[in-house]
């Protein structure tokens, strides 16, 4: 049954006691319908958006995977905030767009956040305890407190390891420093973690060559690789920049994760060539997996229906850390299920948003209404 009074310190609770617990199929559904009540109620802009498409609190959902997605771009257009966002305990931007407006996404409670990422992390990365040394090539969060995934890599080097240091600052590779970090950590055989952005691998590996450098990270090191070639004017296919690790670091390419995350969801999907080695791979595609409080669909760009598995459609993601904000996210990115829990990102197809993704006229009048 949908909970018409529940207040948001209840299921944030509830959300809480999934992630530390876990939760099964019934009691998923059930949280997120519960979730999607109160936002329907309190995020007005989306209350808004949903009852223009004839749900209300007589027509709910009734499973999880009716719920009424956000397209991701509507985060540009709107404050989706179930909530009086003025005071968020967290806010960050999206990376803009041409017209250089950045979404917002609003997180009341930083408790959440902090329990999803880290719990996240663990499961996907860390599946053997270690406790690494965190070497981020990402915007230094006192630099950038709009970055996720800054604020995400600093929780992760405080709460689960060693905070080696951010080798990104003003937008450029720090080269020395971060070469000076690896290598005391390379003579004190401490195992580290080097997370960065694709294109800021990119950079990293172009310096080393041309430096003629290579470095041996410890035994048990890894790799965080979290995308990151949208709107850059050079990309490398993933195959050739993994193919660099072993070479350049010492990190074999079975220890490079590829994380799945957005700005507009408090939660990630993970590769499992470290959870589950043996079906790492999919006729060469990676296979993701994500934590039991995130679920995703790919949606038909044609009917607008679920598709079925191993059919590419868009990715359409439902995540129960999502309570302050829409629980149900909408993107442009194409991939296919494998079954409830696996999946297969293939990237985003140029130019082309599927049926029932892109916002319209009708529906921006609708969320700036008044």
């Amino acid at each position: 049954m949908i909970d018409r009074t529940g207040s948001a310190a209840a299921l944030d609770a509830r959300i809480l006691a999934a992630v530390a617990d876990g939760i099964d199929d019934a009691a998923f559904d059930t949280l997120a319908r519960d979730i999607f009540a109160h936002q329907l109620r309190e995020n007005a802009p989306y209350g808004r958006w949903v009852r223009s498409l004839g749900w209300s609190e007589e027509r709910l959902p009734g499973n999880w995977r009716e719920i009424p997605a956000i397209p991701a771009p509507a985060y540009r257009e709107a404050a989706l905030a179930a909530f009086p966002h003025a005071r968020a305990a967290l806010q960050f931007e999206t990376s803009g767009t041409t017209s250089g407006r950045p979404g917002v996404h609003y997180v009341e409670r930083a408790e959440l956040y902090d329990a999803s990422l880290l719990a996240g992390f663990r499961r996907f990365m860390l599946p053997d305890g270690a406790r690494l040394r965190y070497l981020s090539l990402v915007p230094d969060p006192a630099e950038s407190p709009q970055s996720s995934l800054g604020y995400m890599l600093r929780a992760v080097a405080h709460e689960l390891g060693d905070d080696g240091g951010f080798f990104l600052h003003g937008g450029a590779l720090e080269l020395e420093p971060f070469l000076s970090a690896a290598r005391r950590a390379q003579a004190e055989r401490r195992a580290v973690c080097i997370a960065g952005t694709a294109f800021a691998f990119v950079h990293l590996f172009d310096a080393l060559r041309s430096a003629g450098i290579s470095l041996r990270c410890a035994p048990g090191s890894r790799a965080l690789e979290t995308g990151g070639f949208k709107g850059r004017s050079r990309e490398v296919e993933r195959g050739d920049l993994y193919a660099e690790f072993p070479a350049l670091l010492g990190i074999p390419q079975e220890r490079v994760v590829a994380e799945y995350g957005m700005t507009e969801l408090l939660s990630q999907h993970y590769d499992v060539v470290l959870t589950e080695p043996g079906r790492a791979l999919h006729e060469g595609q990676r296979v993701k997996s994500s934590p039991p409080w995130l679920r995703v669909l790919a949606i038909d760009p044609v009917s607008g229906r679920e598709a079925a598995p191993g059919c590419a459609g868009a990715l359409r993601h439902v995540d129960l850390a999502n309570r302050s904000s829409v629980v149900a996210v909408q993107t442009e990115d194409l991939g296919y299920a494998l079954d409830e829990t696996h999946f297969v990102l293939l990237g985003r197809k140029p130019g082309s948003l599927p049926r029932g993704c892109s916002l319209d006229a009708e529906a921006l009048a609708v969320l700036h209404a008044r």
